[in-house]
């Protein structure tokens, strides 16, 4: 990869983790990393042009359907995909065709683009992370092995020890704090042969003290009534938290964000 390219533009395809969750702003909107590559990319090019068409809560089958052939299309010099992951978290997962589904993403996107940028999705150290383990891995071989065939780079964040911290996980345990996702626009940003803004963006945050038992089981109170009993009723109904919501930039047009 070359080092300080020039990009006039990005186009980011995915789900709650390419839209922003949980990096909330005061005004209730979501920024994310995708945001935040974009700030930096245009604080470099002028005129440059960022859509992100993530939407919370899809499957890959969805992100095939309505966002690939869109992104497709808007001739972007990088576009970015990430998906499949909420595929690995239901009960009854079929990983061929989530790998069929994800080749064919990446068969219609890495022509059309001048980079295209995969990504091994965090995972958060805890219960769920090893119960799911051997599918987000299996997840994660595919993207290996679709990139190296299409030349599109891949962005390891599940090796990355620091983004397995809970302190960088988001009290949902599903979604990255605002450091998780100022970490992910650094590794992004790397990964497209920028100068490194932050070279210890894998390095683990500080040791403190755990928190104590009654800490603990409050928080994982909290946690079970706040989002993981919604989260059984979505899945037991068929609804997604991302129905009815629109692309979060559905355009591809000259982007002011933060470059921070």
């Amino acid at each position: 990869m070359q080092t300080n390219p020039t990009h006039t533009s990005l186009v980011a395809v995915g789900d709650s983790f390419t839209e922003g969750m949980s990096d909330l702003l005061p005004d209730g909107s979501y920024r994310g990393w995708a945001d935040l590559l974009a700030g930096r990319m245009a604080a470099r090019t002028p005129g440059f042009r960022y859509a992100n068409l993530a939407v919370r809560g899809k499957l890959i089958g969805q992100i095939v359907e309505e966002q690939v052939d869109v992104a497709a299309g808007m001739g972007a010099d990088v576009i970015t995909l990430v998906g499949g992951l909420n595929d690995t978290l239901r009960p009854k997962c079929d990983m061929g065709r989530v790998r069929g589904l994800l080749e064919e993403a990446v068969g219609k996107l890495a022509p059309a683009c001048k980079q295209l940028v995969l990504m091994r999705s965090p995972g958060r150290q805890g219960p769920v992370l090893e119960r799911f383990r051997p599918r987000m891995e299996e997840l994660f071989a595919c993207v290996d092995e679709l990139a190296e065939r299409h030349g599109a780079v891949v962005v390891d964040l599940y090796g990355a020890p620091s983004l397995a911290d809970p302190r960088l996980w988001d009290v949902d345990r599903l979604h990255l704090t605002a450091e998780g996702h100022r970490r992910v626009a650094e590794a992004v940003w790397q990964a497209l042969g920028y100068d490194p803004e932050d070279t210890e963006w894998r390095t683990p945050m500080p040791a403190t003290l755990p928190p104590g038992w009654v800490t603990r089981r409050v928080a994982d109170v909290r946690f079970a009534r706040q989002h993981l009993l919604p989260w059984i009723g979505r899945r037991l109904t068929g609804r997604s938290s991302g129905d009815g919501l629109p692309p979060k930039r559905p355009e591809l047009l000259p982007y002011e964000g933060p470059a921070a």
